[in-house]
C-alpha cells in the first residue's frame, strides 16, 4: 500500500486543528444558540406562532386504564378545548378568552356540589391549557417572556447517551422549578426533559421532581412533536406513566 508523506503530514497537521475547532464549538455554542437551533429543527417553518390544530392523546399508567384525550390548541383564537374520556366520566373544559366552559358526561351547569366532588373548575381548566400547550409547544415556549436561558451548555450523558444539556429558570411570577433540557448534538433533537423543585432559597431539592423520556416524533402542522412521553421520578426512577401522541 503506497502513503503520500505529503498528504500524511498535511493530514496531521490539519487533525489537530479540526478536533480543537470541535471542542471549541461545544464550549462556546450558548444556551439560545442551542435553543435556536433546536427549534430550527422542531419548527422549521416557525409554526407554532399560528398553531391550530388537533392532538389526540392516550395516557397509559401503572394499573390503571386509560385516559384518552381529545386536545385543540387554538392561538390565534386564543382558544383551548380539552375533552378526556376515563372509565365512566367524559369531562370537557373549553376556553376561549375569557370565557369558560365546563361540561361532565354530556351536562352542562354543574351544580358547586357536582363541581367539587369532581375537582372541576376554571382554574383546572387554566391549568390544563398551560400544562398541554408548554409541554407540546416545547422547545419553542422557552422562548416566552419569563424564561431564563442559561448561557453556559453542558455536556452530559444520561441513560447511556450523549446530550446537550440546556439549564432554565423562570421568573419568580411564572414558576420556580428548575428545568433541563437535554438536546441530540447532531440534530439538536429534543430528547429528554427533566426538572426539579425548589426550596425558599432557590437551591434544588435533589430528591423532587421528575424526568421525561422522548422518543419517536409525530408532525403535527409542520411541527415534530414527540410521540411519546415517559415520565419517571428523579429520586428513585420510578414510572409514572406515558403519554401516547396518536
Amino acid at each position: 500500500m503506497y502513503f503520500n508523506t505529503k498528504n500524511m503530514r498535511i493530514l496531521f497537521t490539519t487533525f489537530p486543528f479540526l478536533l480543537l475547532n470541535l471542542i471549541s464549538f461545544s464550549q462556546q455554542i450558548t444556551g439560545l444558540d442551542l435553543l435556536d437551533k433546536s427549534i430550527k429543527y422542531h419548527d422549521p417553518n416557525n409554526s407554532w406562532k399560528t398553531f391550530n390544530d388537533t392532538l389526540s392523546v392516550a395516557m397509559e399508567t401503572p394499573n390503571n386504564s386509560n385516559r384518552n384525550s381529545k386536545i385543540i390548541i387554538n392561538l390565534p383564537e386564543e382558544q383551548f378545548y380539552l375533552k378526556t374520556e376515563k372509565d365512566t366520566l367524559v369531562t370537557e373544559y373549553n376556553l376561549k378568552k375569557d370565557e369558560c366552559l365546563i361540561t361532565l358526561n354530556g351536562k352542562m351547569n354543574l351544580s358547586d356540589h357536582v363541581l367539587k366532588t369532581n375537582n372541576l373548575s376554571c382554574d383546572r381548566a387554566n391549568l390544563y391549557k398551560n400544562y398541554y400547550t408548554y409541554l407540546y409547544g416545547l422547545p419553542m415556549k422557552l422562548k416566552d417572556e419569563g424564561t431564563i436561558i442559561n448561557d453556559n451548555v453542558e455536556r452530559k450523558t444520561f441513560k447511556g447517551k450523549d446530550y446537550l444539556v440546556l439549564k432554565v429558570n423562570y421568573d419568580s411570577e411564572v414558576g420556580k422549578d428548575v428545568w433541563y433540557f437535554y438536546f441530540n448534538p447532531k440534530n439538536y433533537a429534543m430528547e429528554v426533559y427533566q426538572f426539579y423543585k425548589t426550596d425558599d432559597k432557590g437551591a434544588i431539592k435533589k430528591d423532587s421532581g421528575e424526568y421525561i423520556l422522548l422518543t419517536e416524533e409525530e408532525i403535527i402542522n409542520g411541527i415534530k412533536m414527540p410521540k411519546n412521553r415517559a415520565w419517571y421520578y428523579n429520586k428513585n426512577d420510578d414510572y409514572l406513566g406515558t403519554d401516547i401522541l396518536d
